[in-house]
C-alpha cells in the first residue's frame, strides 16, 4: 500500500522560507511523477508543481513560479518543495500526491495516492 507523509509546515513570517518534505512508502518510488498542491481556506484544491520520476521535467502553477523549487531524492523516497518568499496567500494545507503518469499532470483527478498535508501559515 503506497503511502506519503507530508512534513514541514508551520508558522512562518511573510518573506521566509520553509521546506516542505514528501515521504514515500509501500511502492516503488521511482516510477511515479509527484505533484504538490495546496489549499487555502474557503478555497478549491489547486496544483503547486510536479517532478517527474528522474526529475528530468519540473512543472509549476503561474503563481508559485521564481519562488517555489521542487526536488526529489529517489534514493530517500523523497521530494522536497522549498518554499521562498513567502506570501500571506500562501497560507494553506500542502498535500503531496503520486501519479503513473510520465509527464507531469496539473488536475487531482491524476493523482492516484494522497497525503494526509502539512499546514502552513504565513503571517504578515
Amino acid at each position: 500500500q503506497v503511502h506519503l507523509a507530508e512534513s514541514g509546515g508551520e508558522t512562518v513570517q511573510a518573506g521566509g522560507s520553509l521546506r516542505l518534505s514528501c515521504v514515500f512508502s509501500g511502492g516503488t518510488f521511482n516510477i511515479y511523477t509527484i505533484g504538490w498542491f495546496r489549499q487555502a481556506p474557503g478555497k478549491e484544491r489547486e496544483f503547486v508543481a510536479a517532478i517527474t520520476w528522474n526529475g528530468s521535467i519540473l512543472s509549476y502553477a503561474d503563481s508559485v513560479k521564481g519562488r517555489f523549487t521542487i526536488s526529489r531524492d529517489n534514493a530517500k523516497n523523497t521530494v522536497y518543495l522549498q518554499i521562498d518568499s513567502l506570501k500571506p496567500e500562501d497560507t494553506a494545507v500542502y498535500y503531496c500526491a503520486a501519479s503513473h503518469s510520465p509527464t507531469p499532470r496539473y488536475g487531482g483527478k491524476d493523482y492516484s495516492y494522497w497525503g494526509q498535508g502539512t499546514q502552513v501559515t504565513v503571517s504578515s
